[in-house]
């Protein structure tokens, strides 16, 4: 049963299911713990897929904070999201090594080969498209990651082969 607090989301278009279960207990079980924000924003995203403005703004009245206080940190951790993402995470490293090879370049090439920025997912949901700043893969530079695997030496053409192979789930022809 659905209690008053879940009524909240009604300006969000979450199941109200998955928001008391993702929102309304996950605050609950945890606001009394120390530290508790990080921790609910993981435990929400973990159960939501993304961290829903209408949660901030439910975390923040529980916590005693501001939504805006709230919004701070979600967009400071870059693990966080306020959206759905997509089926699958591209990450292009932005680290000085990739820059050096050529990730800048690669990183213009994907968001125009995608038709998105960073942080956002291509309108079919399959692919969200992350920066991040190592993949500890220097010496063989640019690199991308794609869900948990690591791929070395991208070139443009070499991207779009990856971002196809993921879409059509085969593998990559070297």
């Amino acid at each position: 049963m659905m209690n008053n607090a879940a009524q909240t989301n009604s300006y969000s278009d979450i199941d109200p299911d998955l928001w008391q279960r993702g929102v309304v207990d996950t605050v609950a079980n945890l606001k009394k713990k120390r530290g508790a924000l990080l921790p609910i924003l993981h435990a929400v995203q973990d159960e939501i897929g993304y961290i829903p403005p209408a949660a901030i703004d439910y975390i923040g009245k529980a916590l005693n904070q501001t939504a805006a206080e709230i919004y701070g940190v979600v967009s400071f951790y870059h693990q966080f999201h306020t959206s759905p993402g997509g089926a699958h995470q591209v990450e292009i490293c932005r680290a000085e090594a990739c820059q050096a090879m050529g990730s800048r370049a690669l990183e213009a090439h994907a968001k125009d080969s995608l038709g998105i920025d960073y942080h956002q997912s291509t309108s079919d949901r399959e692919i969200r498209l992350e920066p991040v700043y190592c993949l500890g893969n220097c010496a063989c530079a640019p690199s991308v990651r794609i869900d948990d695997k690591i791929y070395a030496r991208v070139t443009p053409e070499r991207f779009d082969r990856l971002v196809e192979s993921v879409r059509t789930k085969s593998v990559e022809v070297k």
